[in-house]
């Protein structure tokens, strides 16, 4: 079973594009290998929907942000290390042996460089396997999460034959014999081992980098629990891309699993709603998120709709694809599947009046989906008194504080509904009747 999530969930909460500036990618894209970057991709694209496998992947961050490890590797040589174990070979012995010795001769003949980078992919690969079995000696030896996967590799390099090429100097010229013996070696009769090696490398670069992060940030980790709970709890939970983002506690569940969020524009609801769904995110992936303490119960997918646009290209108007997106997720919604859905400003693309029967209308709706958990916000708060009725419907708002004539924005949740109307009030304050009247 796979995670579900659709293209423009993913756009809204600027989750993918490592290079990308303000992505949540880019924020833990702090590997410096290929093969870990395509590993933290990897994490990217496939969450984990057993609770039992994200708690111990959180187990593992957790063990090297506190074992604050180093990574001890040459990017350089691993490269090479990676480029010689790839470079294709003979599976015979003796084939591999005339191969090296034809390489060879072409190396003095010609300007054939395939010698010369044979011999610096096997220099490359003896000074990654020094580097590696001092890394694993020198890691806790303590029971940990990441324990069985250190010991698996220490009995790789126990093997007698990578015990003897660790010992190899390297600035020693090699027989051809043994050059191709170790081509062999390396190549086919250990390739596997080899392998995990180069893939126990780069997962080493992804958890000190990504417990890096979470140190600098001062990130924690969510413990997951069984789907059935329809929980979601959170403490200081913030957006990981804003640095000094604002902490809120929060809480949906079986009893109370529709959020209803009010508040003036500006006041914060757009950003709460998507440090939710990128914490959520990132808990379903076992990375540290941005809270002091967080629980939730497992989802099989996230969806939401945040900032619909028209759609010129099928002709939709902004309004129509509101619609649209809505009916999309009410079909997911149907589906039986435990869902995070979170709506942003339900059907601001039409008049007050048929925006707030829609709201209230799909918010009843969708409040009888309780394997799910539902956020829906809002600034028209007259839609709040009229789902009062709904026991499991919670109020809360981000409020504005009036200082004299101008506003200011906490960031806190509170439990409620708003009263604020600032909107004539900013208007006023940015002296635009005073401008069109000067106009006239």
């Amino acid at each position: 079973m796979s995670f579900l999530i659709d293209k423009q969930t993913v756009d809204e909460l600027n989750l993918m594009g490592k290079f990308r500036q303000g992505s949540v990618s880019h924020l833990f894209n702090r590997v410096k290998t290929r093969g870990a970057e395509q590993l933290l991709d990897g994490m990217f694209r496939h969450l984990l929907v057993d609770a039992k496998a994200i708690n111990r992947r959180s187990s593992i961050f957790s063990f090297f942000q506190s074992a604050r490890l180093v990574f001890p590797f040459d990017v350089q040589q691993v490269t090479l290390m990676r480029e010689y174990q790839d470079t294709a070979t003979p599976g015979n012995g003796l084939l591999v042996l005339g191969d090296t010795l034809v390489k060879k001769m072409l190396s003095s003949l010609t300007r054939d460089e395939r010698y010369k980078k044979m011999v610096q992919g096997l220099q490359a690969t003896i000074i990654t396997l020094q580097k590696c079995n001092t890394f694993v000696q020198s890691v806790p030896a303590a029971d940990h999460a990441y324990a069985d996967r250190i010991h698996a590799v220490q009995q790789i390099l126990a093997k007698k034959e990578l015990m003897r090429l660790r010992e190899t100097d390297i600035y020693q010229s090699l027989p051809v014999k043994k050059l191709s013996y170790y081509n062999h070696l390396l190549k086919t009769v250990l390739n596997k081992e080899m392998q995990e090696l180069l893939n126990f490398i780069y997962e080493v670069d992804l958890y000190i980098a990504v417990s890096d992060v979470a140190r600098t940030k001062g990130f924690s980790y969510a413990r997951a629990l069984a789907p059935e709970g329809n929980l979601l709890s959170a403490k200081g939970l913030a957006h990981p891309c804003i640095d000094k983002a604002i902490g809120n506690d929060l809480e949906l569940s079986v009893q109370d699993n529709v959020m209803f969020l009010t508040g003036a524009n500006m006041a914060g609801k757009s950003t709460l709603m998507k440090a939710i769904g990128i914490n959520c995110y990132l808990a379903h992936m076992g990375f540290p998120v941005a809270a002091t303490e967080m629980i939730f119960s497992v989802r099989e997918g996230m969806y939401s709709s945040i900032n619909v646009a028209d759609n010129i290209g099928l002709g939709y108007s902004h309004f129509y694809a509101e619609v649209v997106r809505v009916k999309q997720a009410a079909v997911a919604a149907a589906s039986g599947k435990r869902l995070l859905l979170m709506f942003d400003e339900l059907f601001k693309g039409t008049n007050v009046k048929d925006a707030y029967d829609g709201t209230l209308a799909v918010t009843r709706e969708f409040a009888g989906y309780q394997e799910c958990l539902f956020i829906v916000s809002t600034h028209i708060i007259e839609v709040a008194a009229a789902l009062n009725e709904e026991d499991n419907v919670q109020f809360v708002y981000m409020p504005t504080v009036m200082e004299g004539l101008v506003p200011r924005y906490t960031y806190k949740l509170e439990k409620g509904i708003t009263e604020d109307r600032q909107g004539m009030m900013i208007i006023n304050n940015e002296g635009i009747l005073e401008l069109l009247n000067a106009a006239d």
